[in-house]
């Protein structure tokens, strides 16, 4: 059984699509860390709102996780939906070759057909269409998304953000058309 890839996006300076890359056998215990760090009455951690210490400390507990992040840089591209769909399709071929079980990606209501439609035609070229299984999911019904959130956030934010999440993102991938 491979890893689980959670998956987030920013649009801030184009798009740039981050995947957490966790061992299945991660996966339990990391969600537990997320779920800790949510505070009373959060429904789950959105990195943008929270306070600049919260995000260190946040940031701190998350390069503790053992994920290996992958960011898919598509800000040359003009075109946001051919930006998107370039960065699903890279996401698709790395998933395959690593074997992954899973993949969960933040649901953007606007994208959704897309990007079933993206998805399920790469599943199928790449040849795993029956082995790996892929939800849209909520920040809430998912705390493990706030990886992938927080790390894209802060990509794009820069400075001493970036220098951050660093240690944990494996490679920057530009994604052509």
């Amino acid at each position: 059984m491979g890893p689980h890839i959670f998956v987030d996006e920013t649009k801030e300076r184009g798009l740039i699509l981050a995947a957490a890359v966790l061992d299945r056998h991660r996966v339990t215990a990391a969600r537990q860390v997320v779920s800790g760090l949510t505070l009373r009455g959060q429904r789950s951690i959105h990195f943008c709102k929270e306070r600049p210490e919260r995000r260190r400390e946040i940031l701190v507990a998350f390069r503790k996780l053992g994920a290996a992040v992958v960011l898919y840089d598509a800000s040359s591209h003009r075109d946001h939906r051919a930006a998107r769909e370039a960065c699903l399709r890279a996401l698709i071929a790395d998933a395959a070759k690593a074997g992954a079980e899973r993949l969960v990606l933040e649901l953007d209501d606007s994208r959704r057909v897309a990007d079933v439609r993206t998805l399920n035609h790469e599943l199928r070229l790449a040849g795993v269409a029956e082995q790996l299984r892929y939800d849209h999911l909520r920040a809430h019904e998912d705390h493990l998304l706030a990886l992938p959130d927080a790390i894209a956030w802060s990509w794009a934010r820069g400075g001493e953000w970036k220098a951050m999440v660093r240690p944990m993102v494996d490679e920057v991938r530009p994604v052509d058309g």
